[in-house]
């Protein structure tokens, strides 16, 4: 039978080293307590060029967040179409504007507005029945 030996090798500090650690951590401190201090003043500066703003530049800024959701939920619709096609791929991809709403959970009205922008770029065709959309994938 082996016995194990360790071996364990003693550090020894100097006094100098004790002194150091409380000023290290009051430095690692401060420099955390600059950096929330600069992150809440950009914060705060960020909210009061917003409040401040002219209803004009508030108006832009909110169309083209409006633009940006509707050309992203285009491209949602237009993958979810060539998922569909590549799960059954021998049938045209018919929607109803209703289905995608759900789908997406969004308002009927942007769903239409989404649609609308990939009809202009014949990524899709309005069907003979109300409400119901051709994919063209």
């Amino acid at each position: 039978m082996q016995i194990a030996s360790y071996s364990f090798r003693i550090r020894s500090h100097s006094a100098d080293q004790f002194h150091e650690f409380p000023h290290k951590c009051f430095f690692l401190d401060a420099a955390l307590l600059v950096g929330r201090v600069v992150i809440s003043a950009l914060g705060i500066v960020a909210r009061c060029v917003r409040a401040f703003e002219s209803d004009e530049v508030r108006a832009k800024r909110a169309e083209r967040n409006k633009k940006k959701e509707f050309r992203s939920l285009a491209q949602k619709i237009s993958s979810y179409g060539q998922g569909v096609h590549q799960r059954y791929p021998t049938g045209d991809v018919i929607v109803s504007e209703r289905d995608l709403a759900q789908e997406f959970r969004k308002r009927p009205d942007v769903v239409i507005t989404a649609l609308n922008l990939l009809l202009d770029e014949q990524k899709v065709q309005r069907a003979p029945l109300s409400g119901y959309w051709k994919l063209n994938v």
